[in-house]
């Protein structure tokens, strides 16, 4: 599966992207984490869907760097194959 999360709030310059990208790894998604113009992080991880699950209630959980105001996800069917996570 693949989640598609933008998550919103105070979340760029505070290593966001970095702890995302261990979470994702640690739980065995492969996608990415990339920096928005308008503030936002967009949140792109497949793999398992309970994984995903797990990384979606990560990023709502309060503990990530920064502040989360809110998360908007999506769920649908992996369409590209990625190598890794990485932050774009």
């Amino acid at each position: 599966m693949r989640l598609t999360a933008w998550v919103h709030g105070r979340v760029q310059g505070v290593g966001f992207r970095w702890w995302t990208r261990c979470r994702a790894l640690e739980l065995g998604l492969t996608g990415y984490a990339a920096n928005h113009a308008d503030g936002r992080v967009l949140v792109v991880a497949q793999g398992p869907r309970e994984s995903g699950e797990q990384l979606l209630q990560l990023l709502r959980g309060g503990a990530t760097p920064g502040r989360v105001d809110q998360v908007v996800a999506d769920w649908s069917e992996a369409t590209e194959q990625f190598s890794g996570f990485v932050e774009r």
